[in-house]
């Protein structure tokens, strides 16, 4: 066994197939089959079910996914671990983050890191709930991730670093209803179409709570992806409760962006493995939270 069927492995998992994941590491098909094959000789099992072109894994393939990721990972720190040598010239930081926060505070973290370490990418991992990102960092995804919650920072199977709150506003068509207004109370969206995210997200969580305590809306569109909410506001099909890492965007747009009374806030964290850090993943935190890199 080696770290190459390992990779190749996981990629096949990730890309939900052989042809996508031989695209996606540009290896001929053929060359991928006959390495995953011998990792299967080496292991004494099937990883796949062959079934006409597709690929499903069997039970002791779904057991190899979690340390195949851990070795690929610490075979990665301790590349990075050299890399650190030369002061992070090249290398690489995974982070999750759901979409809001994506948007503000991962932007300008990642401005600040990348002004330090411009050899050094960032890749971002979609993540739609906390505990997806809890999930990631937890499987090996990534090394760093950046959620919001309406209760405290997760705390158990990840460090968390307080990166500030996030209040919730209202974003309208600029021709939109309450007109002339900087604010809006949240017993004012009664009546009102809204758009809104899946269940699980803090948005959708706010939006439900407000019709637990009898505030009756519309749900206009409900949609998983973020991207669309705004399109959606100024195309006149509903209004739309987010954070406001939305504000300076929806503006930018052409929308408005009202501030909800009373202030609800979501915590904002960027949370890490608590041991086993790369040297990249250090230096991320110690960029966007200046103090926080220190612990690891």
């Amino acid at each position: 066994m080696d770290i190459r069927q390992l990779e190749y492995f996981l990629a096949i998992v990730d890309h939900d197939g052989f042809n996508r994941a031989a695209s996606a590491l540009y290896v001929s098909q053929p060359s991928l089959s006959q390495a995953v094959r011998a990792l299967e000789r080496d292991l004494g099992s099937e990883l796949f079910h062959r079934i006409g072109r597709r690929a499903v894994l069997t039970e002791a393939g779904r057991a190899l996914i979690e340390p195949a990721r851990a070795a690929v990972r610490s075979l990665a720190t301790a590349r990075a671990g050299v890399a650190a040598v030369h002061e992070l010239r090249t290398g690489r930081v995974d982070v999750a983050a759901m979409p809001s926060q994506a948007v503000e505070p991962l932007t300008t973290m990642i401005r600040a890191f990348s002004g330090r370490y411009p050899g050094v990418s960032v890749a971002i991992k979609a993540a739609f709930t906390s505990r997806d990102v809890v999930d990631m960092l937890r499987t090996g995804t990534a090394e760093l991730g950046l959620l919001a919650t309406a209760g405290p920072l997760p705390d158990r199977e990840v460090a968390s670093h307080p990166a500030g709150e996030q209040r919730f506003v209202l974003v309208t068509p600029a021709d939109g209803p309450f007109a002339g207004r900087r604010s809006v109370a949240c017993e004012e969206l009664a009546g009102q179409r809204l758009i809104v995210g899946q269940r699980g997200t803090g948005m959708r969580g706010y939006v439900d709570g407000l019709r637990e305590r009898g505030i009756a809306f519309t749900i206009a569109a409900e949609t998983e992806h973020r991207v669309a909410i705004l399109p959606l506001v100024l195309a006149g099909v509903g209004l739309a409760v987010v954070t406001e890492s939305w504000r300076a965007v929806a503006e930018r747009a052409g929308a408005r962006a009202l501030d909800i009374e009373p202030k609800t806030t979501l915590s904002i964290g960027l949370v890490s493995r608590r041991t086993g850090l790369s040297p990249a993943a250090r230096a991320f935190l110690a960029a966007a939270l200046p103090g926080a890199g220190a612990a690891h």
